[in-house]
């Protein structure tokens, strides 16, 4: 079974409780979605792989760790998903970018894949399926089934507001996919709505309704 971390780093919950706010405007939403999103990625990437390398400083030779390659792709949910990319690109500039596009279904309220664009070489890459909200889990287990159809298989999940029933679906559909939360929540109202949430996260973002 996958594991899920919640963290209680301070900033992050002081900027989450800032993006629940409903008097917050959408600068400042994006703006805060970015910085939690790269204080997420910089705990996330702590057991990314790392060599001994010899490099030469202004004193002397010495051996110092770096990244054992760089094969990361960031994947963000449409459309939601784009506000945490920068913050995470901050932290790893040279990491790839994939775009998974879902819509739900008004009958069957299936998620439909409309757009899925994946770097070429998704199999060699630790992957970061990102979107602000896990709610009941229906777009990121279809957005990871995706993603492991085109032959991506090392994948974690950040959010930053969780509902019981989107982690428990989330882990049932793909047990071997970690999740990073800033906070987990009570549960989902009746039109499945995160409770206390923060609303539409897409809809804040880019100032929609």
């Amino acid at each position: 079974m996958s594991k899920v971390y919640v963290f209680d780093h301070p900033l992050i919950q002081h900027k989450t409780a800032l993006l629940r706010m409903k008097e917050t405007g959408t600068k400042d939403f994006r703006n805060l979605t970015e910085e939690i999103g790269m204080l997420m990625g910089y705990e996330a990437t702590r057991n990314l792989p790392l060599k001994q390398v010899e490099i030469e400083t202004p004193m002397e030779k010495t051996t110092v760790n770096m990244l054992d390659g760089e094969d990361i792709a960031i994947v963000p949910i449409l459309r939601a998903g784009l506000g945490m990319v920068d913050g995470l690109l901050a932290l790893i500039p040279n990491a790839k970018v994939g775009h998974v596009g879902l819509y739900r279904d008004p009958e069957t309220h299936e998620p439909v894949e409309y757009y899925c664009k994946m770097p070429n070489d998704i199999e060699k890459r630790q992957i970061f399926v990102v979107d602000p909200m896990l709610a009941t889990g229906g777009s990121a287990v279809a957005a990871i089934d995706f993603i492991k159809q085109r032959g991506g298989k090392n994948i974690i999940f950040m959010c930053m507001i969780a509902a019981p029933e989107g982690i428990e679906a989330l882990q049932k559909a793909h047990p071997d996919v970690d999740i990073f939360i800033a906070a987990k929540d009570r549960g989902l109202n009746e039109n499945a709505y995160i409770l206390p949430g923060l609303g539409d996260a897409g809809d804040r973002l880019f100032g929609t309704k």
